[in-house]
């Protein structure tokens, strides 16, 4: 059992004063009863309460007042269950294993004990929120918007950026603004998420599978130049969770072949390349705001373009194709793909600690690396080249005697209140994108990181200690698979 749940937890033949004393110490308002280790009932401080308005005494035993029947969930029940489960009358649910063991518990504020990812929202971005609500001033237009694209264009040193409300359609807008069409083929990195393939296909461009290279993740810029064709139009060079491509030998590629150069930064920001910001070094770049990112909006994405005529049309296109000097006149078919100004004050709360985001996820890999660099079954990830990683989410990949043993050690780690992700699937596994798949297509770098690589949790809210339990699993797994058969 994960060390924070026995501060839950009251086995059945101890008293109320015991378990009042547990729910006041836990600060969550219920704890739940054990017989052993299984779980055999609930008990919140409103039961506790109501026994007391009953003539019951503070000495009575826990069973005669908890829930004997109670809503529970396996550990192993996705976010969406989970949240169609809580509700106004069950506010707790253990996740339970099928020994009914306490593995961990749900309730609003809380899904996993420690999740892969978790936005931090305690600078000023309540403050800034409730601005926009006070003025009346919570859509498109509002102060926050201007002042979230400048201080954003600002920070990674980029003449200009315009706010959107995701990160697959500052990709779409990108490549519209472009001129990437019907007929272009746009290389792109075959393990990725698919929304990198998925804008390629909204503007009727054909996107052109490329593996990776084993040490960075991203895009190989070798097999990227032999996927080369006469229709060649653009490479979408994505920096995988955090580390960023091979930009030099990118940039020499689309100058040899005369390519336009999309970087994908979702999973990026904070990242250097010779110690400047990625999203800097091609025609335009793209980046994610998603609630797992390095910094949040909830929902939002940023574009970034190197030509001021391209982004004063991407800036069109964004609202409509609305002309900016004649309201309400529309000279090119566009997309409301406006951020709201209520996201841009988060974003402008979450960027004033950006570095500070960004030092806690290198400081996370640190510790990981020095817990984790001992086993030798185990690939780290690192920085190759003179290249800063934000470490966006610390994946790792299993090989020698754990190559195979991936799915059993994200097993592991739920089962202890862990969450853990796998990497993505490589497209050219995905039926809406085999028919793209060229015969001499060679995929097996992205095959074997993907069967084989995990991430693990990487929010900047982890302690310590939380921590060190991840490790604790990891440790364990490796010495079980030394360990000979008898």
């Amino acid at each position: 059992m994960y060390l924070e749940l026995k501060k839950l937890t009251v086995q059945h033949s101890e008293d109320l004063r015991c378990a009042l004393k547990v729910i006041d110490n836990n600060a969550q308002g219920v704890c739940f009863i054990l017989d052993g280790n299984k779980v055999v009932g609930v008990l919140t401080d409103g039961d506790i309460r109501r026994a007391l308005i009953n003539n019951i005494e503070l000495t009575q035993n826990v069973a005669k007042v908890m829930k004997k029947k109670f809503t529970w969930l396996g550990c192993q029940a996705s976010t969406s269950q989970i949240q169609s489960t809580l509700s106004e009358h069950i506010k707790y649910v253990p996740l339970l294993n099928s020994k009914h063991e306490l593995v961990d518990f749900a309730c609003a504020h809380h899904y996993r004990n420690i999740p892969v990812a978790q936005p931090e929202l305690n600078g000023n971005e309540l403050a800034y929120v409730t601005d926009c609500i006070k003025t009346g001033w919570v859509s498109s237009k509002g102060k926050y918007v201007k002042q979230f694209e400048d201080d954003f264009a600002r920070y990674i040193k980029s003449s200009s950026a315009i706010a959107v409300s995701n990160g697959t359609v500052a990709l779409h807008l990108t490549l519209v603004a472009l001129g990437v069409g019907p007929g272009d083929e746009v290389l792109i990195p075959d393990l990725t998420f698919a929304a990198t393939a998925n804008a390629v296909l909204y503007v009727g461009a054909i996107p052109v599978l490329v593996d990776i290279d084993p040490q960075t993740l991203c895009i190989d810029p070798l097999k990227a130049r032999a996927a080369v064709t006469s229709k060649s139009r653009a490479i979408i060079p994505v920096h995988l969770y955090g580390h960023p491509a091979d930009m030099d030998a990118i940039r020499t590629l689309a100058r040899d072949y005369d390519l336009l150069v999309i970087e994908d930064c979702a999973e990026a920001l904070g990242t250097l390349f010779h110690g400047r910001h990625v999203g800097t070094f091609g025609d335009a770049s793209i980046f994610s705001f998603f609630g797992n990112k390095t910094i949040t909006t909830g929902e939002g994405g940023m574009a970034v373009f190197d030509s001021q005529a391209v982004y004063q049309r991407a800036n069109m296109l964004r609202d409509h194709g609305m002309d900016p000097e004649r309201r309400y006149w529309h000279s090119q078919i566009g997309f409301n793909y406006r951020m709201t100004n209520i996201q841009a004050a988060i974003g402008v709360a979450q960027l004033e600690r950006v570095d500070y985001f960004i030092d806690k996820k290198r400081w996370i890999a640190e510790q990981y690396s020095k817990r984790l660099g001992v086993i030798s079954n185990i690939k780290l990830p690192t920085e190759y080249g003179n290249v800063y990683n934000s470490y966006w989410l610390f994946t790792i990949e299993l090989i020698g005697s754990l190559a195979n043993e991936r799915d059993d050690l994200l097993r592991r780690l739920t089962l202890n209140g862990i969450e853990a992700r796998q990497v993505f699937i490589p497209l050219h596994d995905m039926p809406p994108y085999k028919k793209y798949i060229k015969t001499d297509s060679d995929f097996s770098v992205a095959s074997r990181v993907s069967n084989a690589s995990l991430s693990l949790p990487s929010s900047s809210k982890i302690s310590e200690l939380e921590l060190s339990s991840v490790c604790d699993i990891i440790e364990a797994m490796d010495k079980r698979i030394k360990i000979p058969a008898l």
